[in-house]
């Protein structure tokens, strides 16, 4: 049996181990997106980001309306009488 090989493996190992540590940690989650290069792929793309930031402002502004209106509570309506509440559970 040769007796500097098992050294020179083993060090060889934990320094793998610590890149691939590093490697992963830099990873981020996620599907990965690779942008259009077509020009009616591109006008589909920055419409689509457009609508979104519509949305996303729009639903925002919702929001600060309905906590201005009185406390801010999380997932609970504002009226308290249970009849008015019934009501607005079937609509999303």
């Amino acid at each position: 049996m040769v007796q500097g090989k098992t050294k020179g493996l083993a060090s060889k190992a934990a320094s793998s181990s610590r890149h691939a540590q590093k490697a992963a940690a830099n990873l981020k989650k996620g599907q990965r997106h690779i942008a259009p290069k077509k020009p009616g792929l591109l006008k589909q793309v920055a419409m689509k980001r457009d609508l979104t930031a519509k949305i996303n402002k729009s639903i925002e502004s919702q929001m600060v309306q309905a906590a201005s209106a009185g406390k801010l509570t999380i997932m609970k309506n504002v009226n308290t009488d249970p009849s008015s509440s019934s009501k607005g559970k079937g609509k999303a």
